[in-house]
């Protein structure tokens, strides 16, 4: 056989030896040394290879057994943390153990068309490998950074088996958290099936009371009873006297709870306070949200402030026009938003999808920075998500305290109180399978078309349907 016959089979051995040794390094690393270099490091790696695919594997095991494992894992941040160090170290020693196999391949022994595509494989194979561990690094941090604007502690225990949630929709701007809420509304939620009733307060309500002990009963033992002093601007009052609260921070939210707890006769356990400029980065982040739009919803403002419109129409709106179908005033009353607002929260909790949530998940995580304050403890996110799951599945009640019902400027809290105890009685007994057949299909059914005002079913003397439902997503 010829010489050069001998040296081109000889080289083309060589070139897939170094392939075969980069190739055994992605499959497992650490595999490379083993066969030629040093064993000793070898075997390290693929000790902890095999370690990591072992956890992995017992990992998606008990997901798919006890998936509230699976939210542990995603709100601890200690996990979080010792995930993100392992993603960095990783993605660094296997960066190493793909450079060491090049060199164990002799690269040098190579010819030079053979000793480039080396050079270029090994370049990719290291820059894909790394790179995808240091962007779940990132991914990692990104939710650990996030669980940060919540507050310390363990979740408290429920007021009569329900965890009662004041939801606040805020002006944006750095300086507006807390100042003159812009709308309000009480989630409480079944502890223990998620079962959801909707409380919605009106922002002008006048002439109410605080719970009892509170600094601001102290301060208006007769109730909210001042000129021009409505629901949201106790928030203003309180932060003009911080020196009252014991957090002057939160001095506005507090004393707004006071005075929702004095409406409602409900225990807040924890506030939520949106951010209602940014909730438009949130809605982008999960890709929209899909809404019946009644009747032209005008964008921009009031009068000459309005800029277009969002034409009527069952489709996905993005976050701006979600943003205005849920704020317009426009053509509107404050009980005809409110029951608009009602609708966005019900399309949000039963449209988003878990997998929506992996996919955009960095998006979420710095919209939902920007735009969410809150007390509720990191500890009761995991139970928070579960209970969210079984929500999913059942109907959202609403009852809201507006007209005709309720004469907002001077309300009958003994009413009020009433309204909202056979509300969530009502939803119990449906949760526990108590309802009758004929209750169930009430419920079920699709509200007949009738009048429809500022883009909701319903008018201020008729009320609004969305604003008392024994199922929302009918209503809307």
């Amino acid at each position: 056989m010829p010489q050069i016959a001998v040296d081109e089979r000889a080289a083309r051995v060589r070139f897939r030896r170094a392939l075969a040794l980069m190739a055994f390094t992605l499959v497992v690393p650490g595999s490379a040394q083993l066969i030629a270099g040093n064993r000793d490091l070898g075997r390290l790696a693929v000790r902890i290879w095999l370690a990591t695919v072992a956890a992995l594997a017992l990992t998606a095991a008990v997901v798919l057994v006890h998936r509230p494992f699976a939210y542990w894992l995603v709100f601890n941040p200690d996990v979080l943390l010792a995930a993100r160090l392992y993603l960095l170290v990783g993605a660094v020693a296997w960066a190493g153990l793909f450079i060491d196999a090049w060199r164990i391949g002799r690269p040098m022994s190579l010819r030079l068309q053979h000793r480039r595509a080396i050079v270029g494989v090994n370049g990719i194979l290291c820059f894909s490998v790394a790179g995808t561990m240091l962007f779940g690094a990132h991914l990692a941090a990104a939710q650990r950074d996030w669980l940060t604007m919540f507050a310390d502690g363990e979740l408290g225990e429920a007021h009569d088996g329900r965890y009662n949630i004041l939801l606040l929709g805020g002006d944006s701007g750095a300086d507006r958290w807390g100042l003159r809420p812009d709308s309000l509304t009480v989630a409480s939620v079944d502890a223990r099936t998620g079962q959801t009733v909707m409380i919605g307060l009106p922002r002008n309500m006048q002439d109410f009371p605080f719970r009892e002990g509170t600094v601001m009963h102290e301060e208006f033992p007769r109730g909210f009873d001042c000129d021009d002093c409505y629901l949201n601007g106790v928030s203003t009052w309180a932060q003009d006297h911080t020196d009252l609260f014991d957090d002057e921070e939160t001095a506005g939210v507090d004393a707004t709870v006071m005075a929702v707890e004095g409406i409602t006769g409900l225990r807040v356990n924890n506030w939520v306070m949106v951010n209602m400029r940014g909730f438009k980065r949130l809605v982008d982040a999960f890709g929209g949200v899909t809404l019946t739009v009644r009747d032209r919803i005008p964008v921009g403002g009031l009068g000459s402030d309005v800029t277009g419109y969002i034409e009527p129409g069952t489709r996905k709106l993005n976050g701006h026009d979600v943003l205005w179908y849920a704020r317009a005033r426009e053509g509107s009353d404050d009980y005809s938003r409110m029951a608009r607002q009602k609708c966005v929260l019900n399309a949000m909790l039963t449209q988003i999808s878990p997998r929506q949530a992996l996919t955009n998940f960095q998006e979420i995580a710095e919209a939902s920075s920007a735009m969410i304050q809150t007390d509720l403890p990191g500890a009761a996110l995991n139970d928070f998500a579960q209970l969210a799951l079984r929500a999913r599945s059942q109907p959202i009640s609403t009852v809201s305290l507006v007209p005709p019902r309720i004469d907002t400027a001077n309300p009958d809290i003994d009413l009020v109180q009433d309204m909202i105890r056979k509300a969530i009685d009502k939803a119990e007994g449906k949760a526990q399978g108590k309802a009758s057949p004929e209750t169930k299909a009430k419920a079920k059914a699709k509200p007949a078309s009738g009048k429809v005002t500022g883009g909701s079913i319903g008018s201020r003397n008729d009320g609004y349907a969305a604003n008392e439902a024994d199922d929302l997503a009918a209503a809307c």
